[in-house]
């Protein structure tokens, strides 16, 4: 039996990590096994967060800390720190009110939420409840038609950029979710998905080559009609290799977020934080590069933007928080992440995002 969310946060939770146990407990599971786990063997999982430790900061002494802040501007739109709620589907899988909940968090923080595909409520159900910026994380379907439709409902009601996940045209092998027998239950659907004329989901270990889900994967040619479909910037989610970052600037794209989808497809891809610094080199100042993947404390962020991104996405832990307390889980979390972030850059002598550089790292990459 799953516990019910709470009305008070305890005073034990002092870290993004003391949400999981709790959540844990509010979770059946299926559904544990949906949020938590990863692909394969889940190494790609593990070393997402294990790589950020074996980057070491260079503390500093004596700095004038009297101007100091956290906010940042990104596609026009300012906000309080670098840091996003990454697109997470099925929320009301870890709480009734679901993206709902996380929404009225992200804009008591003024942090951007970027809002799945899949989620559990209409794109326009969020955007009424949004005062922080929304973009649309956006998976191009095989019913092209219907993807036009999706981009136009975002545009439409407010959304500030498209996120094209890139990275996973197919689920990856989630053992851990088969394992358990995961299933989405009676309420809980990809509703922005109603009506669309799609293909059956592939069975587990069915073969992939040959097949229409196959031949109807997006390609690059497809960001040139997706350009066509809207006057948003554009963002690619899963870039991991510099050809593809260089391709992606050459195809006028707006953004990258460097991420291997949380472990999620692609079990053996090394950790995002180790896969950034190459991805920011190609592209230079050219575009704003972001990452996920692995980001658990303040100084994470810190170690990312010392590598070269702009912004970081959180993921999991916000979820774990969004299970534990709903809205008030979801925005104490982020005031961890931002007081850890902050206590982070006074330490090593930064006092604005942008004076973020690989000084603070006691070994220079």
């Amino acid at each position: 039996m799953t516990l019910p969310p709470l009305d008070i946060i305890p005073a034990r939770v002092a870290a993004l990590s003391d949400y999981e146990m709790l959540a844990r407990e509010r979770m059946t599971e299926e559904v544990w096994a949906y949020f938590a786990g990863g692909a394969g063997d889940e190494w790609t999982l593990r070393e997402n967060v294990a790589a950020f430790s074996r980057l070491p900061l260079q503390s500093r002494a004596l700095r004038d800390l009297s101007s100091g802040h956290t906010r940042t501007t990104l596609f026009g739109s300012e906000l309080a720190a670098p840091i996003l709620l990454a697109p997470v589907a099925f929320q009301r899988l870890a709480h009734p009110d679901g993206e709902l909940a996380t929404v009225l968090a992200a804009g008591a923080l003024e942090t951007g939420l970027v809002v799945s595909t899949q989620a559990s409520v209409t794109l326009e159900e969020i955007a009424q409840c949004a005062t922080a910026p929304l973009w649309f994380q956006l998976y191009v379907q095989p019913d092209r038609a219907f993807t036009a439709q999706l981009v136009k409902r975002a545009e439409q009601a407010g959304y500030r950029a498209i996120v094209v996940t890139v990275d996973a045209p197919v689920n990856g092998v989630r053992n851990r979710e088969q394992r358990a027998g995961f299933a989405l239950p009676p309420g809980v659907e990809a509703i922005n998905l109603k009506g669309m004329q799609g293909l059956p989901p592939p069975q587990p270990g069915a073969l992939l080559f040959g097949t229409p889900l196959a031949d109807s994967a997006a390609v690059w040619r497809d960001l040139e009609w997706l350009r066509d479909q809207t006057r948003l910037p554009i963002v690619l989610k899963g870039i991991v290799d510099p050809e593809d970052a260089r391709r992606a600037v050459v195809a006028g794209i707006d953004g990258i977020i460097v991420s291997n989808h949380g472990g999620r497809a692609l079990d053996g891809v090394p950790a995002a934080i180790d896969l950034l610094p190459a991805v920011c080199q190609t592209v230079g100042d050219s575009i704003p590069v972001l990452m996920d993947g692995g980001v658990r404390r303040g100084i994470d962020v810190l170690r990312a933007l010392a590598l070269g991104a702009k912004a970081v996405l959180l993921g999991r832990p916000y979820v774990f928080a969004l299970a534990t307390a709903g809205a008030l889980g979801v925005a104490h979390a982020l005031r961890i992440l931002r007081a850890e972030f902050e206590l982070a850059m006074a330490l090593t002598g930064c006092t604005e995002v942008s004076a973020i550089d690989s000084s603070v790292l006691a070994t220079r990459r």
